[in-house]
């Protein structure tokens, strides 16, 4: 009777775990998406610091996601549990974050080009007046906030997947999803801001043989692409802030969800319609974001000008 028992626990706990692997693989999927833009976007955020503190910040700030995720898990099993009406207008107040941070980069980028090149050029000199230790907890406390948000909606999108399995299921497929997207996006972050040290390494690597010039090609590449692709980063972080905030927005208001659909499907119905039925949605939920970001600036501009004359 008793090895009736265990086998038949047994044979539950491989049928969780089987329901646990199918579950975390969907998920997985459903989140590829952001997982792109998390990683632009966090690439993006911890570009500027000097270079022997790179590593080191791309490691507090990875130490700040598992924080953020370890406080959504069960934030989000419980609003589901309790209010998950809730869910969304979260969701969207974090889009709206991020609508307004883009805005106000492109804002500062526009406008404030001269003394922002003055700042990071401060904060990368020995002799700076910046204080570093301060720079660098600003950088990390940013990427950290813009990581809250982009973790929120991978959480949710994940517990949408699992939202008729059981409370273990759910909790375990979540927390798989949690580990595996935060090692994922900041493994190939350090990846990223460390391109130009292995493409150095490779270059003074020994040898006269085919292996040793086809390793100082690669050096070479990594050397010389290193700087454009941190650039062309920095451009897409931007625009992911957009897209994904834009679609956050977006998908919490029904009449903005609607015209996105009515245009994509007006999309593909014209020439090279698979190219517009990628792309057209994203664009708009870009767009989407813009605005949004530039409403948000907007109010919170003349809300502190409001404050600062009564001052």
């Amino acid at each position: 009777m008793a090895g009736t028992s265990l086998l038949v626990l047994l044979d539950d706990i491989a049928a969780v775990l089987d329901d646990v692997a199918l579950m975390t693989k969907v998920a997985a999927k459903k989140t590829a998406g952001v997982l792109g833009d998390d990683l632009a976007l966090n690439a993006e955020q911890v570009s500027g610091v000097r270079a022997e503190r790179e590593l080191p910040v791309v490691w507090a700030v990875a130490k700040g996601s598992f924080v953020n995720k370890l406080i959504l898990v069960p934030a989000a099993l419980a609003i589901s549990a309790v209010a998950p009406g809730l869910i969304t207008p979260l969701l969207m107040l974090g889009g709206a974050y991020l609508c307004f941070e883009g805005f106000e980069k492109l804002v500062h980028s526009f406008f404030h080009h001269t003394e922002a090149a003055s700042v990071s050029h401060a904060a990368q000199s020995e002799n700076a007046v910046v204080d570093l230790a301060a720079y660098e907890k600003d950088k990390i406390k940013g990427a950290i906030r813009t990581d809250f948000v982009l973790s929120a909606e991978i959480i949710v999108i994940s517990l949408g997947t699992v939202a008729a399995a059981s409370f273990l299921t759910q909790l375990t497929v979540l927390s798989l999803i949690a580990v595996v997207m935060t090692v994922g996006v900041y493994g190939l972050v350090a990846g990223i801001v460390r391109l130009d040290d292995i493409g150095l390494m490779l270059c003074r690597k020994q040898g006269q043989g085919g292996l040793a010039r086809l390793q100082h090609k690669i050096g070479t590449a990594c050397l010389l692409g290193a700087p454009v692709l941190m650039k062309t980063l920095t451009i897409v972080g931007t625009i992911a802030m957009f897209m994904v905030g834009g679609g956050i927005l977006t998908h919490g208001f029904a009449p903005a969800n609607e015209l996105i659909h009515h245009w994509s499907e007006f999309g593909s119905s014209v020439p090279a319609a698979w190219i517009l039925s990628a792309i057209l949605p994203s664009l708009l939920n870009a767009v989407a974001g813009v605005l949004a970001g530039a409403a948000l600036v907007g109010v919170f501009t003349l809300i502190s000008w409001v404050f600062k004359k009564k001052g």
